[in-house]
């Protein structure tokens, strides 16, 4: 069973919805195994939750 996990901003479900199905048709191409077996992970991160270097994404 093949994982793809996501970690994003906030998103809407239509992007969701969207997102999961490009990548899981691209990946099922690629590596030659059946949509179906795929599991989606989307995690939505608050910019208040994440830094990049000393500052948090929400400060910049």
């Amino acid at each position: 069973m093949p994982v793809i996990t996501i970690e994003s901003p906030k998103i809407t479900k239509e992007q969701k919805s969207a997102l999961v199905k490009e990548l899981v048709s691209k990946a099922s191409e690629v590596l030659n195994i059946p949509e179906q077996a795929f599991v989606t992970v989307i995690r939505e991160n608050d910019l208040d939750n994440v830094g990049n270097g000393t500052k948090l994404l929400s400060d910049k």
